[in-house]
């Protein structure tokens, strides 16, 4: 059977999706399972042994458009898959599906024009792993475990990170902290001055303090070290691989990040998570599933949740949902993890 996962939207989503690869190589014998992703995800499907292949989608640059989107098609069709699943949900994931040539197309009831699929599944409000997992039912697979994704960072990667380490004079994990500070979302960053407070507050811990993102929160990180008292802050924003990063995570103590990308590496290389939600709620199913990972948020708000997504300001111009969470609070969690580490 030959099966092609479409997942095209953000790193954190296909995290999430991960566990639907990995049922399946398990569960389904003789199976080879493509995946459908873009360009800026497609890092963390390297090195994966249960991935046949990687169909990259640079559906907003060289593959934008008509004429991309009909190569794709193209791709697809020539590959001839028995069966397509579309964990996206929006009308291109549809079309792509109905016109794969598969015989089976398998999505959720809520899926732009659901109705082009072969087998619609119910989208219930459930962790996105085991909400993912559901895509399975049209294939005899129900009642799945929550299970966490695997990522495969290569030899290089962990020599990158074994330098940094050195570099900084860390001998063990429990030496270095990671924070996450940025998002794609405004409503989604913790404020970068409560950031900065709560790191000042980590400076006679002795623990070291990592700074992790993307390019564009370079900048960010450079703020909230230039304000910082704590001389074992660094910036790694930009400077690393995404899997360089869950690597650089996975030998961490713990990361405080807010509701994006870092928290599902962290997930899926089993780091302690300190999660920071301000306009989202983990009703929405991405919160961190580890049994000793924890949430802060600002309770009772008639405003939150006021998106899926988050947005780029406050709708209200309170920020109320962030500016209430205490970073003393985080930092007292922060002080009892490392206690018992010690």
């Amino acid at each position: 059977m030959k099966i092609l996962i479409n997942q095209t939207a953000f790193l954190g989503d296909l995290i999430l999706s991960l566990p639907l690869l990995q049922v399946i190589k398990e569960k389904i014998a003789n199976t080879s399972v493509d995946y459908l992703c873009i360009t800026k995800t497609k890092e963390i499907l390297q090195n994966n042994p249960h991935i046949n292949k990687i169909i990259e989608y640079d559906k907003h640059g060289r593959d934008k458009g008509l004429t991309g989107f009909k190569k794709i098609i193209k791709e697809i069709r020539g590959n001839k898959y028995d069966v397509i699943i579309s964990v996206q949900r929006f009308l291109r994931s549809t079309l792509i599906a109905k016109l794969s040539g598969a015989q089976k197309s398998i999505s959720y009831d809520i899926s732009s024009f659901s109705f082009l699929y072969t087998d619609r599944v119910e989208y219930q409000q459930k962790h996105e792993i085991s909400r993912v997992l559901d895509l399975l039912k049209p294939l005899g697979l129900e009642d799945l475990p929550l299970i966490k994704p695997e990522i495969y960072p290569s030899e290089n990667d962990k020599e990158e990170v074994a330098k940094i380490f050195k570099g900084l004079g860390i001998s063990e994990k429990r030496e270095l902290i990671c924070i996450a500070p940025g998002s794609v979302w405004f409503t989604k960053r913790f404020p970068r001055d409560k950031f900065v407070r709560l790191i000042n507050m980590m400076d006679n811990d002795k623990y070291k303090v990592a700074l992790i993102g993307g390019s564009d929160d370079k900048k960010l990180c450079e703020y909230i070290i230039s304000k910082s008292t704590n001389n074992e802050v660094y910036n790694f924003a930009g400077k690393l691989s995404i899997l360089q990063s869950a690597e650089l995570i996975k030998n961490s103590a713990l990361i405080i990040t807010n509701d994006s990308a870092p928290l599902h590496l962290a997930t899926a290389v089993g780091t302690r998570v300190l999660a920071l939600f301000g306009s989202t709620i983990s009703e929405f199913g991405f919160s961190p599933i580890g049994e000793n990972d924890k949430i802060f948020e600002t309770a009772g708000l008639k405003c939150r949740p006021c998106s899926n997504h988050g947005k780029k300001e406050c709708p209200i111009h309170t920020f109320d949902c962030m500016n209430r969470i205490s970073e003393e609070v985080i930092y007292d969690e922060v002080k009892s993890i490392l206690l018992n580490l010690s």
